[in-house]
């Protein structure tokens, strides 16, 4: 015998002796057993070595702060010195604590060293990072992450049939060891362990009375029911801590819940070991409840049950107007002169109120402290307008509504947003713009459209150049199609916020939409590889982790040919499922056209329409800009009214090459890649074609706070929300460029307030909003309707080169000429 099978072999009836002597020499005591007591140990602790035997005794009996009550050893392990006899070693009293636990948790209980036996098996897996891989994404650090490559080995049969046996004396010994107490390391400590693996024979030790395990008909039950309609993240989260486990409810795809996910199916699933959230795991996790914690599985069922209830907002017509209200309102304040009045956007000598009469037979109303000469009585049933040309200022416009008669009777008040006029004559010296982009011009820019709206007037809208210039061979046309004021241009980056951003603010103010939420809550197949830790949020502030674009059009793709698509359907089965984070979640901003693809997607979910179909018909239509869509020659227009992009296509003049692609001038079909042969034209990204006119009234709508004439599109509130700065970014709200403090003076020019917003488009539109100057400036231009250069990057496009199409300086001139009229 071995020395360390010696000082291991101690027998219990030896224990029992030596208690006993010790018991007689000691004084009398009565005894006077307790009802209230039980017993010190509560939890049996599996553990594997990950060394092999020598290495673990080592470890555990000569080195310091680390043991465990038994080790296992394994045949065919060469340091072992018994060969195929292999021995159980105690290697501390069950009556002392041995340091195998750690920093733990289970059911309620923290640091178990105090309240558990362990038991040591000699098993050695090999986890392996990769080589030089430095970890920028938390849960890719993980024990469980996807950063870590673990094989595990079988155990031993031999280990287990004596495991098997020394468990069951232990259970006998310690009756308050439960079959939910006999755990493994991974599932006090998922953080930070993962033994005894997903190889551990856990089903084994359950038919011997040794744990826990669920019965396959209740997972089935659940499984049918979770399938159809999943339980939250933040239950399944609420219910591992239920069974035992230490995770907090975060409702997030955390860390911690991906290893205590991952440390659950090893434990109970081995064959999943995936971390994720799936049904069968829930359903797993909930028959296990059933059978052993039935009264506490009766309240979560109570509240999956109540999740699962869709949200009903109570029915409410859109308002017809930036005031659309009934007077005198309903629940007032105590404090008097805050009740029946509010304020509202108007310019000087503009604006109109329209009055419904609730059984009142008269009122007072003011605007601006002028009380409003309106017939009285009023009629029944009969609707009053008013014009309010002679009471309204520019900006901020006061109404007060008083002495609704007889008592009782009501008045509802509706004020629609201002509308756009066009100013005679500019007020304005626009000058030195005309003779910037005139020249440009006059040096081989191509053409754009200058439009500006100031104070709720159309005080500049000039076409320049050429609409297109070149034929489809990249010769120059003998007559050059000129620029019109009405021309349609590819607005290229600028949809993601005129068309997604729109649809996104227009449902998130009709409370489909939280954009704090988990993408997953409303498109339930985005999950896997940490997608479930990713917000609607993440995408609009291009914190998801994407990188900045993915060529699923190209074959040759970086990512491979998996990732080849120029089908719609598969396109976005890859964005929803496959598409890989370049970094983790948060740590930096990185534009993406990945995100608003997705974007693109969960309006598509949300309204259970195409995306184009939603921003026409309940968007551009209502606003009377029926010159604004996707996939245009699709839909009765020619290629004459467009302003055209590439003149070879996508050939970047025969430099670039793959399967399908267009090589005659661009025309009317949108130019980005992903959008024309990966999403049909219609993605969340690019794909929109506007005019300078319509772009006006959608600017337009962000200088009156959310809408236009009797039509809102989006709250205020919900504007401010998009609008404002993101923590980490000043120049970054949730999708919208903002001027911040002249960070981006290449957009926004020098002189934009801290309040402009605004977006760029890669094919040379750009628009600018300040809310400030009540100003919107509309520059589109066809910058890359010009030949393709090569350059020190490689290539790239004449037109880029001008002044005109690298924005800054245009609306610099803008402002200047705004700013110099006193």
């Amino acid at each position: 015998m071995s020395f360390f099978q010696g000082i291991a072999r101690v027998s219990w009836v030896g224990l029992a002796a030596l208690a006993g002597l010790a018991g007689c020499a000691s004084f009398s005591v009565q005894q006077m057993p307790s009802n209230s007591y039980n017993h010190r140990v509560q939890f049996l602790v599996m553990h594997f070595t990950a060394i092999d035997y020598q290495a673990s005794v080592d470890a555990l009996v000569t080195g310091k702060y680390v043991s465990s009550h038994y080790l296992i050893p394994e045949r065919f392990d060469d340091s072992y010195p018994g060969g195929d006899d292999l021995q159980v070693y105690q290697l501390v009293d069950e009556h002392d604590r041995a340091w195998h636990a750690g920093s733990s948790y289970w059911q309620g209980r923290q640091d178990l060293n105090d309240q558990s036996i362990g038991i040591e098996i000699v098993n050695v897996p090999r986890c392996e990072r990769p080589m030089g891989h430095h970890f920028m994404d938390p849960e890719q650090s993980t024990e469980h992450g996807d950063g870590r490559l673990c094989i595990f080995p079988d155990y031993d049969p031999k280990q287990i049939e004596l495991l098997v046996k020394l468990s069951k004396d232990i259970l006998a010994r310690n009756p308050d060891i439960g079959p939910t107490q006999v755990i493994g390391h991974s599932d006090i400590t998922p953080s930070r362990k993962n033994d005894p693996g997903p190889r551990f024979p856990w089903y084994q030790l359950y038919k011997e009375g040794i744990g826990a395990w669920y019965d396959n008909d209740t997972v089935n039950k659940y499984w049918q029911q979770f399938s159809q309609s999943p339980p939250s993240l933040g239950l399944v989260q609420a219910a591992l801590r239920t069974y035992g486990y230490g995770v907090l409810e975060t409702g997030q795809m955390d860390a911690q819940t991906l290893d205590t996910l991952s440390a659950f199916q090893m434990h109970f699933l081995p064959w999943h070991v995936s971390g994720q959230a799936s049904d069968k795991t829930a359903a797993t996790l909930f028959a296990l409840l059933e059978k052993y914690f039935p009264a506490r599985l009766e309240k979560l069922m109570q509240r999956y049950a109540k999740e699962q209830l869709p949200d009903v907002a109570p029915v409410t017509l859109p308002p017809l107007g930036q005031i659309d209200e009934v007077f005198p309102q309903h629940n007032p304040s105590e404090r008097q002169y805050v009740n029946d009045r509010r304020i509202f956007k108007a310019y000087a000598g503009q604006g109109e109120i329209i009055i419904d009469s609730h059984n009142a037979q008269s009122a007072d109303i003011m605007i601006n402290g002028q009380k409003l000469n309106i017939q009285q009585p009023f009629k029944a049933n009969q609707q009053y307008r008013y014009s309010l040309a002679k009471r309204t200022r520019n900006g901020i416009n006061v109404l007060q509504v008083a002495n609704v008669r007889p008592l009782g009777a009501e008045i509802r008040v509706t004020i629609p947003y201002p509308t756009l006029t066009e100013a005679k004559t500019s007020p304005y010296n626009f000058k030195a713009v005309d003779k910037l982009i005139g020249d440009d011009i006059a040096q081989g820019f191509p053409g754009a459209v200058l439009m500006v709206v100031k104070d709720g007037r159309i005080v500049k809208q000039t076409a320049y150049g050429n609409q297109r210039v070149y034929a489809d061979d990249g010769s120059q046309l003998p007559s050059p199609e000129p620029m019109r004021v009405d021309t349609l241009f590819d607005m290229a980056s600028n949809t993601k916020m005129y068309a997604t951003n729109y649809a996104l603010m227009k449902l998130a103010s009709q409370g489909k939409l939280d954009f704090s939420q988990p993408i997953s809550r409303y498109i339930p197949e985005y999950r896997g590889a940490g997608r479930e830790a990713r917000t609607v949020k993440d995408l609009l502030t291009h914190t998801a982790g994407y990188a900045s674009s993915i060529h699923f059009y190209e074959p040759d793709n970086a990512l491979g040919k998996h990732f080849f698509s120029q089908n719609k359907a598969k396109t976005e089965r890859l964005l929803l499922t496959q598409v890989p984070f370049e970094t983790g979640r948060n740590l930096r901003s990185l534009y993406s056209d990945t995100d608003y693809m997705l974007l693109g997607i969960l309006v598509e979910r949300l309204t259970g329409m195409q995306l184009d179909s939603y921003v026409e018909s309940q968007i551009y239509q209502p606003l009377g800009l029926h010159h604004t869509m996707f996939n245009p020659l699709h839909k009765g227009f020619v290629k004459g009214q467009f302003a055209a992009t590439e003149i070879q296509g996508n050939s970047r003049g025969g430099r670039v090459d793959f399967d399908n692609i267009r090589t005659y001038t661009l025309q009317g079909e949108v130019h980005d890649e992903k959008a024309f042969y990966s999403m049909g034209g219609v993605s969340g990204h690019a794909g929109l074609f506007s005019r300078a006119q319509d772009m006006a009234v959608l600017t337009q709508i962000l200088l009156n706070r959310g809408g236009y004439g009797q039509q809102q599109i989006f709250s205020a509130t919900v504007l401010d929300q998009f609008a404002k700065a993101s923590d980490k970014d000043i120049t970054q709200g949730l999708g919208w460029r903002r001027a911040g403090n002249g960070e981006r003076a290449w957009h926004f020019g020098p002189y934009a307030s801290p309040q402009a917003i605004g977006h760029t488009g890669w094919t040379g539109t750009v628009t600018v909003v300040d809310p400030a100057y009540d100003l919107a400036i509309i520059l589109l231009t066809n910058r890359k309707h010009s030949p393709v250069t090569d350059n020190e990057q490689g290539y790239g496009f004449a037109g880029d080169e001008f002044e005109t199409g690298r924005y800054g300086s245009v609306v610099s001139l803008v402002y200047e000429a705004i700013l110099a009229k006193p």
